[in-house]
């Protein structure tokens, strides 16, 4: 058993109450190597936001958990030389089951996220329950989620989205004891996060997505008062880095995000974090694909990831700073 006291995590506790007090919502990025956590780390160091590096199942088995476990403590120790020592938290995104939830916990993660979404009501509170109960015992906190999200990305996939029951969710947190609620309002996994058909499309052919349901989110947050929320698939999919991908030859057709000022709207009511993972692989993305058009000759990984890091980090300071609220909280 590794605690992730030891390496100077936080969970996410206290970080959700600040954030629900002061309406902001902390941001949570995905990573998966060196050059994205550096990024982060740069960005919410800068900013002085809070932040949850989230690791997804398909990061662990991409970089290893060790390796990942070690990343989180050097993140800590680079903030800390960085010059200031902002609150991090080490997440596993989307756990699938109880093995894989137990595993974090019992190698350093600070929170989980088990994903019982997909199954039968009963089912997700029993897996959910099991789960709280054995994290709560090393004091991590747990994240549940309750409606499904529609789209695809990395192993998690679904053909529809389901909005969250605000008949439900009473009942949902008191029976698994869960930290925080992900929710379904019409935010969805992956870059084409809805097609073309529900979307209107403006005169220099830009697709623009429905709105969010803030009544779902009002109706939960009415049966639910002061209790934390989570947005899953929150990537605005700028437009910027679409058309620097297909500029230099790439082909992601539709690409449609969630708006940020929906995102900044939903950070200041009862949303207190935000997972953001398909931005940044679009920004690395865009800058790579831009490096390598410019300069055909390169071979250095140094070369063309070191201005991948910079674009990441950008947006990261973006985020945190116009969108989800979260700079100069830190040190609340």
């Amino acid at each position: 058993m590794f605690s992730y006291k030891e390496i100077g995590l936080v969970n996410t506790r206290d970080l959700f109450k600040k954030a629900m007090a002061g309406h902001y919502a902390i941001p949570a990025f995905n990573f998966n190597n060196m050059e994205q956590m550096q990024a982060i780390i740069q960005a919410c160091v800068e900013a002085k936001s809070p932040v949850i590096l989230q690791v997804s199942k398909g990061a662990r088995a991409y970089a290893d958990k060790y390796i990942l476990r070690n990343m989180a403590r050097g993140a800590v120790e680079y903030a800390h030389e960085l010059g200031c020592d902002i609150p991090i938290v080490l997440h596993l995104d989307h756990g699938p089951n109880f093995e894989v939830a137990k595993d974090c916990i019992d190698n350093g993660f600070s929170s989980v996220m088990i994903d019982g979404s997909a199954l039968p009501y009963d089912e997700n509170v029993a897996l959910t329950k099991q789960v709280v109960e054995y994290a709560h015992a090393h004091d991590v906190t747990v994240e549940a989620e309750l409606g499904v999200l529609g789209g695809v990305e990395d192993d998690v996939a679904a053909e529809e989205s389901k909005y969250t029951k605000p008949e439900e969710v009473v009942d949902f947190t008191s029976k698994t004891g869960c930290d925080s609620l992900a929710i379904s309002i019409g935010t969805s996994h992956g870059r084409c996060k809805f097609t073309p058909a529900q979307c209107t499309r403006t005169a220099d052919g830009v697709l623009v997505p429905p709105p969010l349901a803030f009544n779902v989110l009002e109706a939960i947050e009415k049966e639910l008062p002061g209790f934390p929320i989570v947005l899953h698939g929150s990537s605005s999919v700028p437009v910027e880095y679409v058309r620097i991908i297909e500029q230099f030859g790439g082909k992601i057709p539709d690409s449609v995000g969630i708006p940020e000022d929906q995102l900044k709207k939903a950070s200041q009511l009862a949303v207190c974090k935000i997972n953001i993972d398909s931005d940044g692989r679009l920004a690395m993305t865009a800058a790579i694909r831009k490096f390598f058009a410019e300069h055909p000759d390169k071979f250095d990984p140094r070369e063309y990831l070191g201005p991948a890091r910079e674009e990441l980090k950008k947006m990261y300071m973006h985020k945190c700073t116009d969108v989800l609220l979260s700079a100069g909280h830190a040190l609340d």
